[in-house]
């Protein structure tokens, strides 16, 4: 057997994904070697190239020693032997020039110079983002409108308010510029600037409307209305610019260099009415090595049944019921890829996801984790359509704020990457909590990590369609954050962690526990200063908010690319949907605080 005929028909094997891609490579890497096949590998060759190898040798630098040495290419790929510009072969005795890895004719190649000098200067040249003019119209109205009305409308002391927030966003910003990676210097323990800064800012507000003149009556409402203020100029003027600077670096990143192993893992438990979407799309998706792993979690409706019909392209597993975090440690023991990917079982994932989310990993060698964008599938009514605003104004917003600065603090279960090694070295997802995702990006910052985010590796994920499957997901999912908040509560004071003990562990706190209480209370102080004649001050910080929001929930729209009808929707998330969001917040932290055990409560699966 023509040891450079074998060598031929696996490469094309290997381009044509045919056989067993692994087994194939490991095959052509003995060949190369001049090392043994073994039996059983003869065996394969011979049933997928129907050939008969009646003898293999070990000898193939003989055969490769009467080849010119800079034809050898020839036999590693085959398209090699005909000219890439006019698709006819190249004889042995005819002049041949070889350009960026394929062969053309002398001749073919001296017609085309001036064509091959441009697309060498197109290969060198940088990736240029398409500039959006919109998007940039909106930061700037964004920024203008904000300043002006806050020095105008509400007058300078309020300014000087505000301006405080600013000056904390320059430090952060000036911050990332630097190494996001934890480096392990030992310091004083305490909280962050930030959260300092914005459980003080309060009294700081309070003394200068003091001595604005206001009366003890009066000053509350304007406290609490500045405050609230103060906390949404602070997050504008860093999470604004920081999302452009995302959305930049994510346009300019080049295509994935390599293609390492990748495992997804679906974990599921009675899932019988997505499952099978959720398989298909996955075997579907463009990625030339990857393994699917099914774990079922005793199950007690027809998932396993269902899932069984795709034993031939992915793993089943099956194991007694003991929830997510036990599916997911079990399901990690069959992995065999550098890359690990989790999938909800109600996802319908992109085509070219697991490309998209790989790439998230070639930024930094220190990268543990990439989040992907998950967006809700059925927005058909009030609820569905709060929800997918939010996600797209969490993700497009402030979490691009975060992959900025290398820490976001939710990978979420619905789509999320990990790089096998140091997630092993994290340690198992724990049963402490009932939001695994949260906790396990947690252990990974806290080991001094970084965790990016895609947009690009887009995920659909089925929304609680009605209030009362809404309340039982939040439910869960709020318990389950204050559970992770208390068990990492060190975050907030140990200098080690990085930017997650300066940023992203604060800002969860002022989100989760601060925020719903201002909520309320900025509610009824607005009230309260109607009341006491104070009505027009109070008219001209809500106007203020909202418009505000409204134009960073339209930039959102912009850079997501999502429906721009939902922007119609952005009023609920200021009045309506966010005081539901408060409540259920509120009832988390009481029941937190009362010690009162959490339970897995779920939206029931409606299958679109």
């Amino acid at each position: 057997m023509d040891k450079n005929f074998l060598i031929t028909k696996l490469v094309e094997l290997i381009e044509e994904s045919k056989g067993d891609e692994g087994r194939n490579h490991y095959i052509l890497e003995r060949i190369k070697e001049n090392k043994e096949i073994i039996h059983s590998d003869k065996i394969y060759l011979e049933r997928i190239l129907e050939i008969k190898i009646s003898e293999v040798t070990t000898d193939i630098k003989k055969t490769y020693h009467k080849i010119p040495k800079k034809d050898i290419s020839v036999f590693l790929n085959p398209n090699l032997i005909k000219c890439t510009t006019c698709d006819k072969e190249i004889k042995l005795d005819e002049k041949s020039v070889r350009y960026q890895n394929f062969w053309h004719h002398e001749s073919c190649y001296k017609v085309n110079s001036k064509h091959n000098e441009r697309k060498t200067k197109n290969v060198d040249k940088k990736i240029k983002p398409k500039k959006d003019p919109v998007m940039f119209i909106l930061v700037g109205l964004i920024f203008v409108f904000l300043v002006g009305s806050v020095y105008f409308i509400l007058g300078p002391i309020s300014m000087v308010a505000m301006g405080l927030g600013g000056g904390l966003t320059v430090y952060h910003m000036l911050g990332a510029t630097g190494k996001l990676y934890s480096r392990n210097k030992p310091g004083t323990k305490g909280p962050s600037i930030f959260l300092m800064f914005l459980l003080g800012s309060p009294f700081v507000i309070g003394a200068m409307i003091a001595y604005e003149g206001y009366s003890l009556l009066e000053s509350p409402t304007r406290i609490i209305l500045l405050w609230a203020m103060t906390i949404s100029f602070w997050s504008t003027m860093l999470f604004v610019p920081m999302a452009a600077l995302s959305k930049y670096r994510e346009d300019i990143q080049p295509d994935v260099k390599s293609y390492p192993k990748v495992s997804v893992i679906i974990p599921a438990y009675n899932e019988e009415k997505v499952i099978a979407n959720t398989i298909e799309a996955l075997i579907e998706t463009k990625y030339p090595k990857k393994e699917i792993i099914f774990v079922d979690d005793g199950s007690k409706d027809n998932t396993l049944r269902i899932a069984t019909r795709y034993k031939d392209q992915i793993k089943i597993l099956h194991k007694e019921n003991g929830g997510k975090a036990t599916a997911l440690n079990y399901g990690i023991q069959y992995t065999t890829g550098e890359i690990i990917v989790i999938v909800d079982a109600d996802t319908i994932i992109g085509r070219h996801s697991l490309k998209e989310i790989v790439k998230g990993f070639e930024v930094n060698d220190h990268v543990a984790a990439v989040a992907g964008n998950i967006k809700v599938r059925n927005a058909t009514n009030w609820i569905t359509r709060c929800q997918a605003l939010e996600y797209i104004t969490g993700i497009q917003i402030v979490r691009r704020a975060f992959d900025v600065f290398g820490s976001i603090t939710i990978v979420p279960g619905a789509l999320g990457a990990f790089k096998k090694s140091y997630l092993m070295e994290a340690g198992p997802y724990g049963k402490d909590t009932i939001v695994e995702d949260f906790d396990q990006t947690i252990k990974l910052l806290k080991a001094g990590l970084i965790t990016q985010g895609s947009s690009k590796a887009t995920a659909y994920t089925e929304a609680p369609n009605t209030i009362r499957d809404f309340i039982a997901q939040r439910k869960r999912w709020y318990r389950g954050n204050m559970q992770v908040l208390k068990r990492h509560s060190d975050g907030l004071t140990n200098p080690r962690y990085g930017y997650l003990q300066k940023l992203s562990l604060p800002y969860l706190f002022l989100g989760m526990v601060i925020t719903p209480i201002i909520g309320f209370t900025a509610t009824a102080n607005a009230i309260l200063g109607v009341i006491m004649g104070d009505g027009w001050y109070v008219l001209q910080v809500l106007l203020i908010f909202t418009t505000v929001h409204y134009l960073m929930t339209a930039l959102a729209l912009r850079i997501d690319g999502g429906d721009q009808k939902l922007l119609w929707h952005a009023g609920f998330l200021v009045f309506g949907f966010k005081q539901i969001v408060d409540a259920l917040l509120l009832k988390a932290i009481i029941e937190q605080l009362r010690n009162t055990k959490a339970t897995w409560t779920s939206a029931k699966r409606i299958g679109v």
